[in-house]
Order: structure tokens, then sequence, then C-alpha cells
């Protein structure tokens, strides 16, 4: 058995074909078929269901695979640990980032981070929480970005920053109304994003008698909302890191949330408990610190790097 079989078994378990794990691994797939051909026979088990059209991993195979995992991770970190004594920053990184934070942080972070540290190859995709924290589990990502409370067991949540809610009122809207009173918008029009909880939350928090007065409707993205509002009427609610791509006239529709309302959200990071690179993990931090409104940085991250 060595550890190329056990990453061949590990790849085709994840992507549930032998011709695509081939690919991904820049191997013909003869070669990743007689590979693995010869571990079942080692072994004496079968690993791999081959009767359909799609692969599916055996009972005991589904054993196997998290046990090579966990062997190809602490392999890993051997190289990871001597990377981190000679203090090089170099190797690959994988980040997951939410779709309702990579709008406002990905561009200028990816043009910073690839500036400042040029050696890293760099990977970012956007994920919702519940993908994030299952690939950290498995070990596919190195650290992932997204709001708090996420947290569960093998995981830590290190908290980045904080970032107000404003309430987007329509042009009407913003003519009767100098001060945001949710009170005085019962009847209005309430537009929310979907699937994401932090500001559906903020905008509940609230929305008095929602089920009498309000008519809820659910967009896709914060710039879908913006352009129902000043169609439509009524109001959303958005980020403070999306002021800086509203116009000067739709600015002045934008009014601060009043009252002892939820009005903003926590961002944290992801990683998992036994992830060693310590030197990697505070590219991260840095680049924020970058590139963030000062005033939003958790203060313990201002003048502190993060130690493992």
């Amino acid at each position: 058995m060595t550890l190329q079989q056990l990453k061949y078994l590990v790849a085709i378990d994840s992507y549930r074909s032998f011709a695509l794990a081939a690919q991904a691994l820049d191997v013909t797939q003869p070669t990743l078929s007689s590979m693995i051909s010869k571990l079942e026979e080692e072994l004496d088990v079968r690993l791999f269901d081959r009767s359909s059209r799609k692969v599916t991993t055996t009972s005991i195979g589904k054993d196997i695979v998290r046990q090579a995992r966990q062997i190809i991770m602490e392999a890993g970190r051997i190289n990871e640990m001597v990377s981190e004594s000679k203090g090089e920053i170099s190797g690959p990184l994988k980040l997951a980032v939410g779709p309702s934070i990579a709008p406002y942080i990905l561009p200028l972070f990816i043009k910073t981070y690839m500036e400042d540290y040029p050696q890293v190859q760099l990977a970012i995709e956007e994920m919702r929480p519940g993908a994030m924290i299952a690939s950290l589990e498995k070990g596919d990502l190195d650290a992932a970005i997204a709001t708090t409370g996420h947290i569960c067991t093998g995981i830590f949540e290190i908290p980045l920053y904080t970032e107000r809610f404003y309430v987007y009122l329509s042009e009407e809207c913003s003519h009767k109304i100098k001060d945001f009173n949710p009170d005085a918008l019962e009847h209005e029009h309430l537009w929310v994003m979907k699937d994401v909880r932090c500001l559906r939350e903020s905008a509940f928090s609230f929305c008095r008698a929602r089920a009498a007065g309000h008519q809820v409707y659910e967009a896709g993205n914060i710039d879908t909302l913006i352009r129902i509002v000043d169609t439509n009427g009524g109001y959303t609610i958005i980020p403070e890191m999306h002021l800086p791509m509203l116009s000067e006239p739709q600015m002045r529709n934008v009014r601060n949330i009043d009252g002892n309302h939820l009005s903003f959200r926590k961002v944290s990071m992801y990683i998992r408990a036994d992830y060693v690179r310590e030197r990697m993990l505070n590219t991260i931090i840095d680049t924020l610190k970058k590139i963030m409104p000062r005033g939003m940085m958790n203060p313990s991250l201002l003048n502190n790097t993060i130690r493992l």
C-alpha cells in the first residue's frame, strides 16, 4: 500500500468516476484502474462497485477512504511543518468564501494577496456554510470565511470583522422618512435576499406584525433587491460594504437602523482544529487587515498574529 494509491482511492470516492478522477490526477484511466485493482488485491476487499454507470464506494471502502483521507492529511503536514520552520510561504492555499461576502472582499483580496504572496497557489471558491464545513472536515479546504455561528466539533472559529446593516428605501419612502423607524414602514414592502440567514434575521428582527401588513419577496442578490426597490417601492436591508457600490442618488435613500434591532453581521474564518500552517493562515489575516476598513476588523487581530 502506497500513499499514491490512497490518493487515487480518495479521488475516485470524491468524483464517483474513474475517468474524472484520472483527469483530476493527471494520469491515464488504465493506470488508475490498475493501481486500485492492486490495492484491492492486497487488502482482499472490493473498494468500489463498478456494476452501475456511476461508481459507488462499498461499505468497507467508505471506512478505508475515511482513514486514507486522514493519512494523506497527516503526510502533507510533514512538508507544511518543514516549510513553517524555514519561514517559507509557498504552496497551495484553498479558501472558501460565502456568497453574500465574496462580492465585497474578493476583488481587492485577490489582487492584494497575489501581489504580496506570489509563491502561493491561491484557489478560492464560493460556498454556502454547510458545504464549507463539510469540505473543511474532509481536508479539502485550508480555511473558510462565513458569518459566525457555524462551529462544530473539530472546527475552530476566528472572528474577523463586524459589518453594519443599513436600510435602503425607495425614493418615495426616502422623501417621507428622515430617520428610519421600522414601525413607520409596517405596511410597506420588505424585500429580502433568499437563503442568506444574516440578512433575513436582520430584516425580520424589526419586521413587526409580518403576517399582517407586510408582503415579503425574495431575490437572489443585493443588486437585484435594490433595483426592485427603485422600481416597485418599499425597502430592503443592505450590508455596509455595499454602500460604495451605490450611485450618489441611491446613497440619499440609505438610512441607519435605529432602535433595538439587529443591525449587523459578524464574519469569521473557520479552520480545522488540527490545522498547522500558521504562517499561511496569517497571510489571509494580514491581507484582510490591508483591505478592510480598520473600524470593522476584530480589534484583537489588528496588532496581533494568529498562533496555533
